[in-house]
């Protein structure tokens, strides 16, 4: 049966998303690949060119389906799925593994590979191992970061030449990619940290009376969100108070009703379409985590306490039920309960 809608990570749910996560990271088709190929020998299958994160339906959803297994591995030690989550670590999470994962990022065909959703869940996979403390997680952490300073590099690369950010609900997302990086690099790399901000102030900074023409069909993040939930990442409290403000100025009117309201998932064995679901939880975070920015009595702090319940709610249900969904559900779930809620 799928899981309650419950609005707290415990336990329980902890073990549904781990065995959930369990099922898919080391399953390798079906297999969606973003791949250039420049001669016949480039066909490839996906663990040949990824040793590590050859499952879950595409590269970035394998990535943070690991993500997932180590944040509740770490916060369930005692999980019956913690066994199981060791053991496929230690077989996937090698030097030799490692090393092949950033050999095919060395093509110069793969310069823009996942760029930027994939680097930054790998930067934030990156990010949870270094949490861990016992050796094996010590392990884990040392063998990935080859690979995560590999991404560390590439947004340096590419930030300074980003001149405009991309405002859409789906992998191409900007302020998304920033808000996961800045977990990486605000405890491992103040160069990219301050990177992401610059980009961030520049992007956004000036930006007022936002529309919110939202959802689009196959979206899983707002964008009108997504930049709002950055700004609180990257802003004082009270610089980022008059920035929402200006930035969603009726908001406390019920307007727009869309950033309030949980988008309709029509067929759930529609990858494209649940994507909405996503939305609904990554909505859930934003909301959750912007309202425990506002002071308390802050006319929006209700606003936010509503939407973040509204939007699990209708979510939290389906996060397992078809694979379209379950390959990935679990992680923006766990974004959501992680942020603690008012």
């Amino acid at each position: 049966m799928p899981p309650s809608s419950h609005t707290a990570l415990d336990a329980a749910l902890a073990s549904r998303f781990a065995s959930t996560a369990l099922g898919h990271v080391t399953r390798e088709y079906p297999n969606h690949i973003m791949h250039v190929l420049t001669a016949p020998q480039d066909a490839r299958t996906p663990r040949d060119m990824h040793p590590i994160f050859f499952g879950s339906f595409d590269w970035h959803s394998c990535v943070h389906g690991w993500w997932t297994l180590f944040t509740l591995y770490r916060l369930y030690p005692d999980m019956s799925e913690a066994q199981p989550i060791r053991a496929l670590a230690d077989a996937l999470f090698t030097a030799e593994n490692v090393a092949g994962e950033a050999a095919y990022l060395a093509r110069p065909e793969a310069r823009s590979f996942e760029r930027p959703y994939g680097w930054a869940w790998l930067l934030m996979l990156s990010a949870e191992l270094a949490r861990h403390d016992t050796e094996q997680g010590r392990r884990w952490s040392e063998t990935l970061k080859p690979l995560a300073r590999v991404f560390a590099d590439r947004f340096r690369a590419f930030l300074p030449l980003a001149d405009y950010p991309v405002r859409v609900g789906t992998h191409y997302n900007t302020a998304f990619a920033l808000r996961l990086t800045l977990d990486y690099a605000d405890d491992h790399d103040a160069d990219l940290a301050s990177a992401c901000r610059d980009a961030a102030l520049r992007w956004h900074a000036q930006d007022r009376d936002c529309q919110a023409w939202e959802p689009s069909q196959d979206e899983f993040l707002s964008p009108a969100l997504m930049e709002a939930e950055l700004m609180r990442r990257v802003l004082p409290v009270d610089v980022f108070l008059d920035w929402l403000d200006a930035f969603l100025p009726r908001l406390a009117d019920g307007q727009p009703t869309t950033l309030l309201s949980p988008a309709r998932v029509s067929d759930r064995t529609d990858g494209k379409i649940a994507h909405l679901d996503g939305l609904n939880l990554s909505r859930g975070w934003c909301w959750r985590a912007i309202g425990a920015a506002l002071p308390a009595g802050h006319p929006l702090r209700p606003v936010a306490t509503h939407a973040a319940s509204e939007h699990l709610a209708a979510a939290l249900p389906h996060v397992t039920g078809d694979y379209m969904g379950e390959h990935w559900l679990a992680s923006f779930a766990l974004l959501a309960l992680l942020q603690q809620p008012l």
